[in-house]
């Protein structure tokens, strides 16, 4: 049998990640019926998730980085009074604590002593490495190790619905944030345990769930309209950095930020990063402004 041909395909793409999918199975699901050539995640969503996966086609896989690295949101479910080997629903129970009546402000008082830099334990079961060995490989044999405290910013954290045994948040924080160990802590807390049993992320900064479509919105679109109806979907390459600073060039400048030289931009910002355009419109990719006013190409993007 002939392997379908695989087609030079750039954007972003909004994808709802189901529940009972790996992100790396979502996105070759997505590749194939793109046909692209090259495609690639932002960072994995665990199975148990739904929500956000923002998955960077061709030369967007340049700028996957960024997306890696970005603040993202979640809504999530926490169980009160089980606790789990895995921090959520999928994992077997290690212990159950009855859960005392919570007032609204015990527990507001609670999330707020995990908002701000705080200091998490990756859990286990991640793909955390040590010695080289991902720590759920480890965990599969039953085998525990100490591991090194990590810091992250929770930006927000609020109680959207509480029940006798079940609450429900928001929560807004930087990359490397595990939910799962968040909840656990919080459980803690209020001294009842607790475990994740259900997960979804709504944004992964610049993006937020407006403009998600699902696997099934996908496979009808292709079945309807083909690859022109699916490529609607994707996003443009600049909109990973829609929010920073733009410079244009032209003639001389584009040719030797494209060679990979730096070059002096009138009217430029005085620091940071920004994104370089040729012209008005034809996107070129990421820059940073140096010490001496000149814009430095970092991630040019193009055929």
């Amino acid at each position: 049998m002939t392997e379908r041909v695989r087609r030079p395909v750039d954007g972003v793409l909004l994808l709802d990640k189901p529940v009972g999918w790996t992100s790396n199975a979502a996105l070759q699901a997505v590749k194939r019926l793109y046909q692209a050539k090259k495609a690639g995640h932002t960072g994995s969503l665990d199975p148990l998730a739904s929500g956000l996966l923002p998955l960077c086609l061709g030369e967007a896989t340049k700028l996957s980085g960024l997306l890696l690295n970005a603040d993202k949101s979640y809504r999530f479910t926490c169980r009160l009074g089980v606790t789990t080997t895995t921090g959520d629903a999928e994992g077997e129970v290690i212990a159950t604590r009855p859960v005392e009546a919570l007032s609204r402000e015990r527990v507001d008082a609670a999330l707020r002593q995990f908002t701000g830099v705080i200091q998490q334990i990756p859990p286990m079961y991640s793909a955390v490495k040590q010695n080289g060995q991902p720590l759920y490989k480890l965990a599969r044999k039953g085998i525990e190790v100490a591991r090194a405290p990590r810091e992250v910013t929770v930006r927000e954290l609020r109680l959207v619905r509480q029940e006798t045994e079940e609450l429900e948040c928001e929560l807004r924080c930087s990359k490397g944030t595990y939910v799962r160990t968040l909840v656990a802590d919080l459980g803690e807390a209020l001294g009842c345990g607790a475990h994740v049993s259900a997960l979804r992320r709504t944004a992964v900064e610049p993006y937020d769930a407006a403009r998600m479509v699902t696997l099934e919105a996908l496979r009808e679109r292709a079945e309807q309209e083909g690859l022109a109806g699916l490529d609607q979907w994707l996003l443009p390459l600049d909109s990973a950095v829609a929010d920073w600073p733009a410079i244009s060039v032209a003639g001389d400048s584009a040719f030797y930020l494209r060679q990979g030289q730096a070059v002096l931009v009138p009217r430029a910002p005085t620091r940071g990063w920004v994104r370089l355009y040729q012209g008005e419109h034809r996107f070129l990719g990421i820059g940073e402004i140096l010490d001496d006013g000149r814009v430095a190409p970092r991630r040019l993007v193009g055929r």
